[in-house]
């Protein structure tokens, strides 16, 4: 649901790279492999990661698209290899004919005929997310042009949920979440997490939750409220659920607001000033499917990573016969690393929203245009205040 920004993936799980092109950037923005591998860093660290996170180190290259530090305006193309591969390279890989309950393995080969069930989970595998974050890093790098900021926030895990103080500025929750490992800005509540992982590593289990993806300054009248595929919610919500193993998306606290009544959960209009402001922000960000220049607040759900070590019973597709699933690596609890990669989603898609909005081939049209964009003034909104008719003929 993109319009102006495309981006394809390609490599395995235990392949020898991934690789991934971003096409639609505008020319000038300087880029550095430093401010992608930050966030690349940022996705391989949680408390619960599986071992695969100790073999990789991963670290992108930039293939193109980037000429003197700066975009060209043409297609970007990144690579990040796989460590792991040598593990694999002169390996022969055993028969996988037992589909795992939760994971692509039984619809992928229903899918795609696979005769072996290898070929669906190496490319549904999690690891493609490393390159979404990677491609989502450069799209921050142009949003922070515009002074938009994107981060996130760890709010429940295996059912211990985080109180986090409405009067917490979201700038302090994305720091505070950066100073532990299971990406929670309320240390009694991390602390709980990280006790209930480790007793869910104990039992030989998984858990999920939930996390927060939160944007910060960004304009208002981004999106569209005329067709179905422009609504902003409906491309973040497709993006979110994009992602493996997401299976709930609400915007700001949508499913509290639903037991509501509406006087209790719309954001009334102010003036103040010539400012229309808003001093609640019940609508996440967004009514109609565009931006109102409040706090962009997405909830995503997370179910509990599909690989378990305690065996899950299964069908063996060779034989016919009833079998027990085999383990392959992976992690007990996943939701702060995918919290990154719902970063990464979003400044994808506001990217897209942004260059959508400002058009421009390059950084310097796009500033021009951005200085010029219609606020929530009432000096800026003239209204006409007079009788009119829709004038069709009958």
């Amino acid at each position: 649901m993109l319009t102006r920004l495309r981006f394809l993936t390609a490599g395995e799980s235990h392949g020898p790279a991934l690789v991934a092109i971003l096409e639609g950037m505008p020319a000038g923005l300087p880029l550095k492999a430093e401010d992608i591998d930050r966030d690349l860093a940022r996705r391989q660290k949680a408390y619960g990661a599986g071992g695969r996170m100790k073999i990789e180190r991963d670290r992108v290259r930039i293939l193109g698209g980037v000429m003197a530090g700066k975009t060209t305006g043409g297609p970007i193309s990144l690579l990040v290899e796989n460590r792991d591969y040598k593990n694999w390279r002169d390996k022969d890989i055993p028969p996988m004919t037992v589909p795992r309950p939760g994971h692509a393995d039984l619809t992928a080969a229903i899918k795609y005929g696979y005769r072996d069930l290898r070929l669906g989970l190496e490319r549904a595998s999690a690891r493609e997310t490393t390159m979404r974050v990677a491609v989502g890093a450069v799209c921050k790098r142009l949003l922070a042009e515009f002074g938009i900021v994107i981060g996130s926030y760890v709010v429940e895990t295996g059912g211990v949920i985080a109180h986090v103080p409405e009067e917490m500025p979201y700038e302090e929750r994305f720091a505070r979440a950066e100073e532990n490992d299971v990406r929670c800005p309320v240390p009694e509540a991390a602390e709980a997490m990280r006790r209930r992982i480790s007793e869910v590593m104990q039992a030989r289990d998984t858990v999920g939750g939930v996390y927060e993806v939160v944007a910060l300054n960004v304009p208002p009248g981004l999106g569209s409220h005329v067709h179905w595929d422009r609504r902003l919610t409906a491309r973040v919500a497709a993006a979110m659920l994009s992602i493996p193993a997401m299976k709930g998306v609400e915007i700001g606290p949508a499913f509290e607001n639903a037991r509501k009544q509406g006087t209790e959960v719309h954001d009334e209009i102010f003036l103040e000033g010539d400012d229309l402001v808003r001093r609640t922000n019940r609508a996440g960000g967004l009514e109609g499917g565009i931006t109102t220049g409040m706090p962009l607040v997405v909830r995503v759900a997370m179910k509990p990573i599909s690989t378990t070590l305690t065996p899950l019973r299964s069908v063996d597709l060779a034989t016919g016969e009833p079998a027990a699933t085999r383990y392959e690596r992976s992690d007990f609890s996943a939701v702060p690393r995918a919290a990154v990669v719902g970063e990464a989603m979003l400044a994808i898609v506001l990217a897209d929203a942004l260059v959508e909005k400002l058009g421009g081939d390059s950084l310097e049209e796009m500033r021009s245009r951005f200085g010029t964009l219609r606020q929530a003034r009432l000096s800026e909104l003239p209204m006409d205040n007079v009788p009119w008719r829709f004038g069709y003929e009958a």
